[in-house]
């Protein structure tokens, strides 16, 4: 009997190269989508900005952000009376160039928001596939859990372990993962709680696949997208709770450039020299409402149900 021929494959792309054109293809759909949201589009500019800001810090701006000089102590910025074009934003009761402390402080919010959410994610997402779809005592054990730390404001939770844990950057995300994990604990236990129960799902475990895979190669893709929304929105949240921790002296300790010691530093001078204060709450407000909206945009780009018609 012959042998059968071999399957001629010689100009037929290989498997990685077609995975490489969808996702470039998925890439150039979502940024089409996103140019349709002018309001999220301009929010991911202003974000994109602040990161490149903070990433180029040392770059950007001459002065050392934690020395100035008492001789340059309040100066107006530029274009007030008596500024000087050497500190755009002027300078803040030690002499340093105020600009320069909030490009610097862009690394510390940023960094405490990325990392928080990172580890929130990691710890919630897993905890709630596991409870969603495993149930029984585990899930029990874990939603009450998460039900009591809810039950908790998150700032005065935070304040209390700072108050306790002492403040520093690594007990300030300690602080913040603490209870920031429990919403993606719940959006991923419930999401996971609906979609085990779909077609795929069965299909998947009618060919022999184990829990884990199912889980881990057939669920959480579907619902990736849902927590990357929650995880943009409740980023700004996280920023703005470090700054508010900062504010109270339990966050980010000088001369550490960080927004919410920035804003407190100049409360005494407000009357006299309101940039101290002014500038740097600004940059938080900012920061925030363009995180906001760039979720809120991606809410609406990748959950189907309210994509803009």
């Amino acid at each position: 009997m012959a042998s059968s021929a071999p399957v001629e494959t010689i100009g037929r792309p290989h498997h990685w190269q077609e995975r490489a054109a969808v996702r470039w293809r998925r890439l150039a759909e979502f940024l089409g989508e996103l140019a349709r949201h002018p309001v999220a589009l301009t929010g991911g500019i202003i974000v994109l900005l602040f990161i490149l800001a903070a990433i180029f810090a040392p770059y950007l701006t001459p002065h050392n952000p934690e020395i100035g000089s008492l001789r340059q102590r309040l100066l107006p910025p530029a274009w007030a009376e008596g500024g000087q074009a050497d500190f755009p934003l002027g300078t803040d009761m030690q002499g340093r160039d105020l600009l320069t402390r909030i490009i610097f402080g862009a690394r510390i919010s940023l960094l405490v928001g990325v990392l928080t959410v990172a580890i929130s994610v990691a710890i919630g997402s897993t905890l709630g596939a596991l409870a969603g779809y495993y149930r029984g005592w585990f899930d029990t054990l874990l939603s009450r859990f998460a039900d009591l730390l809810m039950a908790f404001p998150f700032l005065i939770f935070a304040i209390a372990m700072m108050a306790f844990i002492g403040p520093g950057f690594g007990n300030l995300i300690l602080a913040l993962t603490f209870k920031g994990w429990v919403e993606f604990f719940r959006l991923t236990r419930g999401e996971i709680m609906s979609e085990k129960t779909r077609e795929y799902v069965e299909a998947a475990r009618a060919l022999g696949r184990s829990h884990p895979a199912i889980i881990a190669t057939e669920i959480l893709p579907n619902i990736v997208q849902s927590v990357f929304v929650l995880a943009t929105l409740r980023m700004g949240f996280f920023i703005v709770t470090e700054a508010s921790l900062s504010f109270l002296g339990l966050g980010i300790q000088p001369p550490t450039p960080a927004w919410g010691s920035m804003v407190s530093e100049g409360r005494d001078v407000m009357l006299t020299a309101w940039w101290v204060s002014t500038l740097p709450g600004l940059a938080i407000v900012l920061l925030v409402l363009s995180l906001n909206l760039f979720g809120e945009g991606l809410r609406d780009i990748l959950d189907p149900r309210l994509k803009v018609q």
